[in-house]
């Protein structure tokens, strides 16, 4: 589990805003905001990792997210119905035009459930829904929106895909 130290930083000069440290670990990788937290994520994190960590570092009972940045390599899946099974496809080297998704939990673990559109050198954009991804030169921000209803996700038998339960 995550352990995490506080830290008080002064921002300009206007405000404090509470900063959070992975315990031994490098630099911070978020930060509260008035409505949630910011993920600046670096070369090699993995992102959705990540949001699992924050999630249980700070207990958040569910949120919104989307992001910008750079990713090393993102594995996209799309989801034949049929099959009951992501059909994965892996991009390299590509800028995130725009993530977007949720935080909700499943059987006691976070669930991300997130999207994004990233284009290449070539400026032609891919996308789909997230199976993994990492990110590259550069950095990844990610903006979370927290709620306060804890949401829990299950398997919709019907469809055979995990759905966000509001009850």
């Amino acid at each position: 589990m995550l352990k995490a130290l506080s830290a008080i930083v002064a921002v300009a000069g206007l405000m404090t805003i509470p900063v959070r440290f992975a315990e031994g670990a490098g630099p911070a990788r978020w930060t509260a905001t008035p409505t949630g937290y910011l993920m600046v994520l670096r070369r090699g994190d993995d992102v959705i990792a990540s949001l699992e960590k924050l999630a249980v570092a700070e207990k958040i009972p569910s949120a919104s997210i989307m992001g910008i940045g750079f990713f090393s390599d993102v594995t996209f899946g799309f989801y034949d119905f049929g099959k009951r099974e992501f059909e994965p496809k892996t991009f390299k080297d590509v800028e995130v035009l725009g993530l977007t998704g949720s935080i909700a939990w499943k059987e006691g673990k976070p669930s991300i459930h997130a999207h994004a559109t990233v284009a290449g050198r070539d400026f032609q954009a891919v996308g789909g829904h997230i199976l993994a991804a990492k990110v590259g030169t550069g950095s990844a921000e990610i903006t979370v929106i927290v709620h306060e209803k804890k949401l829990e996700r299950s398997v919709d038998p019907d469809i055979g895909a995990n759905v966000l339960q509001l009850d």
